[in-house]
């Protein structure tokens, strides 16, 4: 399996993602985002940090980069894409997905582990769902997702929330939000739920005596399913 991490200026999980695709036995190429094509691949990524510095809105400026309109085709070709903090910022600035990422609650930076309730496990991301929660690690200013009650019931009638934050017996409350997000949300799907866009990062747990190994669960899933 092949995949592609895009890179943009400020971006800083890039070579994370990349060694964890290849860890779990993806061929992964790093892609400049002033290129205009992206290699034949199974999976586009786009990757955490702070694109541009996060000025004017976070992911508003890198969704204005040569390569997205090569990311829209191919998500909309049907290709698996999958957006990772400010990859998912960037998802929603592109239209991609829907709604947007707003400064956390508290107006604080969040660095922590969380525990996510797996609402959905799609038929490429979830499919095997090994466990009822997974713990993963979150590190952003602008987490707090919204979408307005019309949008918000359409994802939920839709069945495209993936994952919500939650205690580790998979109880969702306000307590168990770190950021604010509407419902809990951690996670989104498109309506044809080939792309994912998440806050959570899942490369950074694929050491069990370093972080954990949710993250590893993640990857070993999603390349499971794609073969």
């Amino acid at each position: 399996m092949k995949s592609s991490v895009i890179i943009f200026p400020g971006s800083n999980c890039d070579r994370d993602m990349a060694v964890a695709l290849e860890k779990f036995g993806f061929k992964n190429s790093l892609i400049w985002h002033n290129e205009t094509k992206i290699p034949k691949t199974d999976l586009v990524v786009l990757p955490g940090g702070f694109s541009y510095g996060d000025y004017l809105r976070t992911g508003s400026i890198a969704a204005k980069s040569k390569i997205i309109n090569e990311v829209i085709n191919f998500a909309n070709s049907g290709g698996l894409v999958l957006g990772i903090c400010n990859g998912f910022q960037l998802l929603t600035e592109s239209g991609l997905l829907p709604g947007v990422l707003l400064r956390n609650k508290y107006l604080r930076f969040i660095c922590s582990n969380v525990h996510l309730n797996i609402r959905n496990n799609s038929k490429y991301f979830f499919k095997k769902k090994y466990k009822k929660t997974i713990e993963l690690h979150i590190a952003h200013n602008d987490g707090c997702y919204y979408v307005n009650q019309d949008e918000i019931k359409k994802l939920q009638d839709k069945n495209q929330i993936a994952l919500e934050y939650s205690d580790k017996n998979g109880n969702v409350s306000d307590k168990t939000n770190p950021n604010g997000s509407l419902n809990n949300i951690a996670g989104i799907y498109n309506e044809k739920q080939n792309i994912l866009g998440m806050m959570p990062h899942p490369e950074r747990m694929i050491e069990k005596y370093l972080s954990g190994e949710d993250g590893s669960l993640f990857f070993e899933n999603l390349l499971r399913n794609l073969n």
